[in-house]
Parts: C-alpha cells; structure tokens; sequence
C-alpha cells in the first residue's frame, strides 16, 4: 500500500466515511497566505520542482539546517536541482516532522507520485515533476482550479498597488484573488529610519503627506478604502502580543514627531503609539464590516547573523512566552466599549496558551454575528496533527466548534494546498473517534453538516467574500 492512501490519517470506519462524504470535495477558502498575487495575475509557469516547492519555504529551510546542509544549498548560489537533492536527502530525517506527511500528500497530489523521496528516489522525482510542470495546465491559475480553490487572501502592505489583485479580476479569473491589509510596519515608531521610509511609502500611496500623527492615520484610511474597493475584507497583524497601553491623541502626536525626527521611541512609547494604530484599524474594520486578524506571540528572526546575511522570515523564529490574557482583553474590551469591535480571529503560537485564547472569544459574543470572536485554527509552529488536534479539542471544550471558520495554509508555496486536506482528515479522525466511543451521536445529518460548514460555508458566510 502505497504510504499517502485513500485512509491516510484515518484511523476508523467512521472516520473515513466523514472525511469522504463530507469534507474530501468541499471547495478550499484560504483566507490567509502569503503567496505571491504576481505569480496569479501572470499565471506563472514553474521551471522546475525547486521553484514551487522550496523556493520561499521556510520551513524546508529550517529542517534543512537541522540536518547540517551548507545555507548555499538553501538559499544560497546553488543550483535548483542542487537545492532539491539536498532537500531529498533531508526528508528521510523528518520522520514524525509534519514535514514527512507533506512532502508526500503533496507529491502525491500535484504529480501522482507515490514514491518516498530520499536520496535514492531524487532523479525520478525531480524528472517526473518538471515534466509535468511544463504543462499548461500547470500554471499558477491552473492549480488553484485542480486544488478546487474558490477565493484566497494575500497579506499585503498598505503601501502595496494591488496591481496584480486588480490584474486578476480584470481579467474575469473566476477564482476570488483578494488582499488583506497588513500595517505593522505603521508601529515601528522604535526604528525610525525603516520607519520613516516606509511613512513617504505611505504618502505618496495614499496622495496625502504624512507630516502629523492625524495626516497618518488619513493616509491609513485611504489605503483601507483603497483595499476594501479591490474586494479585501480582513486586516491581519502580526504582534508579539497585543497593544493596550492607550494614549491621548496629543501623546500619539508626541511620539509620531519624535520618530518623524529621527529619534527611536522607546518601549513604553513605541506601546502607546502602536495601542492607538491598532484600535484605529479596528475601528475602521468594524465601520466596513471587515474581520481582524490577531497573530499573537512569536519570537522573530532570532538568529541575527543569518538575518543579516539572508533577510527576515527565513525559518530562524520560535513560539514566545510573552504574557497574553491581559493585554488582549484590554484591547478587544476598548474596541467593544466604543461599539467599534470588528469580527475578530485570534491565532495563538504557543498552545500553553490555547485556553487563554478559546476562554478570551467568548468573551465577546453577541446575538449578532456566530463565532464574532474566533480562536483561529493551529497556527505556525502547531499547523500540524497534534497541534491541530489540541486547538479543536480547545475550542470543543470552550467554545463552539460548529462555528469554527476553519483552516488555511498560511504559505508562501502554491504546492501547499493539501494542507486543507490535512486538516480535514485530522477533523474527521478526531469526530469518527467520538463516535465510535459514544460520545457524540452517530448522526451525518448532524456531524456531516458541521463538518462540511467547518470546512467552507463557515468562512464563506463569517468572511463577507467574493465567493463562488
């Protein structure tokens, strides 16, 4: 039997009739990526297994070092086939990594290839991809329709054109290619230089100057119209914890005039500023009914050498211990007080942390809109089978896992998609195991509908998306 099968990761009769009637051919809505909307609106072609498949991956990356590759052969000069063999020859280390169930679900769904890639297997693998990458119907737009996608999210700058996002519904792609509005750098009043550069970034954007706190958050503005008329509709952050150390807009405009100089806040100032930014795009999300994503708690770019020699985002963070309960109720407390509270997704790196985060939504409920305060799905460092598992049984236990939104693949590669079904086979083993032990009712009307809902109508109905 070949090692990705029609059970894989089912472990009951129960739960593979789940997986398969109900969860296996529902439409992915990934409403959180990081791939590349040019290669979308041009309708990239791949030359090879290397650039859809470790050319921006971090976590290859990481497994790589692990295994004591030279970072030439990651991202360094070497050649394509070069970094794919050295990759080869890591994957038979990643045995219980999630790495090893991905390289093959992948393999196995985008090229039908069913072989264990190793070193042994290397050529093979290698020749029968590209092969098949030279296809037409392996371009960019071409997977997103064999992957059954029906919209996605990017996470893009505020000073981003979106040209490629307009370039796509122009071009009447049936396939929602949307961008979601990500300004943290509009918090690092703490290094102003990047700061600063980023600010004229901003204005010449938006059209309007940033010469004032008051002239930032306009241009802020505009630019959240901007994304709203090209079809986004959620903001992400991604914040050690959250900011709730709120100030007068005088003090904010203090703080903006001394980074504007030149000068570097401090922490206590960087804080304050960064507690009044945030609250205003909640603001402005919650008057155009957009949702907020919180990604919560990493520690980033750890390895400073590397990040000197190679960039940011190149596989050297960890989970944080940073303190979360507090802050984040202050916050999301501030927004509900003012009536300006948008629908929020709480993502949580560290699951020391997952009852903080599945006790903190309910805390926000309302007879409005289900689910308005979500614990997001395993994220980062926990996107993967126990992980997932513990932040299902979390939500179960706090909160009501019917109104879950579901998964996403949060992935700089096209190849990542499968994901999706990773998620929904664990889902699924996870209900065919409360069946058979009587601890839920062994009803598909019931169980089959969630967890359809789980899969795509939740995020279809909570996002307020485009969607076919």
């Amino acid at each position: 039997m070949a090692f990705i099968h029609d059970d894989f990761l089912l472990s009951t009769k129960t739960a593979s009739r789940l997986y398969h009637n109900f969860a296996k051919n529902e439409s992915i809505l990934d409403y959180h990526n990081h791939l590349p909307a040019k290669d979308i609106a041009g309708d990239r072609v791949f030359k090879n297994l290397f650039e859809i498949w470790l050319e921006g991956d971090h976590y290859k990356w990481r497994a790589m070092r692990c295994n004591g590759v030279p970072e030439k052969f990651i991202t360094g000069d070497a050649s394509p086939f070069e970094k794919f063999s050295a990759w080869a020859r890591t994957v038979p280390h990643t045995l219980r990594n999630p790495l090893y169930h991905w390289t093959h679900l992948e393999l196995k769904r985008y090229f039908g290839i069913d072989d264990l890639l190793s070193e042994k297997t290397a050529i093979a693998v290698w020749e029968k991809a590209n092969s098949m990458l030279e296809r037409t119907d392996m371009s960019a737009r071409n997977i997103l329709r064999d992957q059954k996608v029906s919209a996605l999210c990017t996470t893009d700058d505020p000073v981003d054109d979106l040209a490629h996002h307009v370039k796509c519904a122009d071009d009447g792609f049936e396939i929602g290619v949307y961008p979601t509005f990500r300004p943290d750098k509009a918090l690092a009043v703490h290094q102003p230089e990047a700061w600063n550069a980023w600010c004229d970034k901003l204005g010449a954007a938006s059209g309007i100057e940033v010469t004032s706190y008051a002239t930032l958050l306009d241009a802020l503005k505009q630019r959240h119209d901007f994304f709203h008329s090209v079809g986004g509709r959620l903001s992400d952050h991604g914040l050690n914890h959250c900011h709730a150390n709120f100030v007068s807009d005088a003090d904010a405009e203090r703080i903006f005039a001394k980074a504007r100089s030149g000068a570097a806040a401090d922490a206590v100032e960087q804080d304050q500023f960064a507690s009044n930014i945030m609250l205003h795009i909640g603001r402005l999300n919650a008057e155009k009914g957009w949702t907020m994503q919180l990604h919560l708690g990493p520690v980033r770019n750890n390895n400073s050498r590397l990040s000197r020699e190679i960039g940011a985002d190149v596989g050297c963070d960890s989970i944080g211990d940073y303190p979360q309960a507090e802050t984040l109720s202050r916050f999301l407390d501030r927004l509900d007080t003012e009536n300006a509270l948008p629908k929020t997704v709480l993502y949580n790196v560290n699951p020391a942390h997952n009852y903080v985060f599945g006790t903190m939504a309910g805390n926000f409920a309302y007879g409005t809109t289900p689910g308005k305060v979500q614990f997001g799905s395993a994220w980062w460092f926990v996107d993967q089978k126990e992980g997932m598992e513990w932040q299902i049984n979390a939500l179960s236990n706090l909160g009501l896992l019917s109104r879950f939104i579901g998964m996403l693949t949060d992935s700089r590669s096209f190849m990542s998609f499968p994901r999706h079904e990773y998620f929904r086979r664990t889902l699924c083993n996870l209900l065919g195991a409360d069946i058979e032990a009587g601890l839920i009712p062994n009803d598909d009307e019931l169980v089959g509908t969630m967890v359809k809902n789980i899969c795509h109508a939740n995020a279809k109905a909570y996002l307020g998306l485009q969607v076919a």
